[in-house]
């Protein structure tokens, strides 16, 4: 068994449509803690973290979004992330996939200190792989796997401790990616795994081969979970929606197959726009893949009602 630790981290400033700053209490009003107790874990909830002084960024591209304001979390986020994997299974409430931006670094700092590899899981409609130098939009939620990977154009954010080798990413579910990111993805070894390809071939003949690369290089594995993999129609509370998503049962298999793993080290679960949600659905789906990744068996699962 695991200690879990939930660290809130409420920012909503990767996009410009707000919302995700009610995520945490959102997941945590869901029943996470419980849900992760029940299943015979320790849980801590360190509360939300936040970010510190935030500092003009000068020289920076100016169609960018908050951009210091996303700076300062980066680094409140990688500083809590690298304290916590000594000390239990960190799970990080979002709040926008701006989060990643400092999860991502600080548990790939820990690893390295470790000296074992990092490997990252991104379950996304989005590849997130944009730089702030080749994003149109601005939104700084697309640009984790980018900066965690130490692609070229974050000058203003902190120097990387470790990058994650472009090998060590896994990307499931992608259905949405900008041509630079996806001229960015092609010069790359990030392993792709798109929609077309989960409805020919399954998501298990997908995921099933890295897990097995991560256990032969003992390594630690980082799970970025986005409520838009999933298909829209079972998970509607988020700003980023793009039909043809994972489904109810893809997902939890999904969540099954890296608790067998047992080589999940950090969890993020992000952009959950509560304001967007249906009597709370979403968000219990998220708290139920939470506690499928956690070790609940599918005969285990409790009944929910939305009526």
């Amino acid at each position: 068994m695991s200690h879990v630790i939930l660290i809130g981290a409420p920012l909503d400033c990767g996009k410009a449509r707000r919302g995700c700053l009610m995520g945490p209490d959102a997941f945590r009003v869901a029943g996470l803690a419980e849900a992760a107790g029940s299943l015979g874990h320790t849980v801590e909830d360190r509360g939300n973290c936040a970010p510190g002084p935030v500092t003009a960024q000068p020289g920076a591209p100016d169609h960018l979004i908050a951009l210091p304001e996303t700076v300062a979390w980066t680094k409140a986020l990688a500083k809590a992330a690298e304290a916590a994997m000594g000390e239990g299974l960190p799970v990080f409430l979002g709040g926008d996939h701006a989060l990643a931006l400092g999860t991502v670094s600080g548990v790939a700092a820990h690893a390295a200190k470790l000296g074992r590899p990092q490997f990252v899981l991104w379950l996304d409609a989005h590849s997130d792989f944009h730089t702030p130098l080749t994003t149109t939009s601005g939104n700084l939620h697309g640009t984790p796997v980018a900066y965690a990977t130490g692609r070229d154009g974050f000058d203003a954010f902190p120097p990387l401790p470790a990058a994650v080798p472009d090998e060590n990413v896994c990307m499931i579910g992608i259905r949405s990616v900008d041509p630079a990111e996806h001229a960015a993805l092609l010069d790359s070894r990030i392993e792709v795994h798109d929609m077309r390809e989960i409805d020919e071939t399954g998501i298990a003949a997908a995921l099933r081969p890295f897990l097995e690369r991560v256990r032969a290089a003992d390594g630690m594995l980082h799970v970025s979970l986005d409520v838009d993999f999933l298909d829209p129609s079972v998970a509607p509370a988020v700003g980023t929606t793009v039909p043809g998503g994972a489904t109810f049962r893809e997902a939890h298999l999904v969540m099954e197959m890296l608790h067998e793993s047992g080589r999940v080290t950090s969890l993020d679960m992000v952009e959950l726009n509560p304001f967007l949600d249906e009597r709370g659905r979403t968000a219990a789906l998220m708290v139920d893949l939470a506690a499928s990744l956690l070790g609940r068996r599918v005969f285990d699962r409790p009944t929910r009602s939305f009526a």
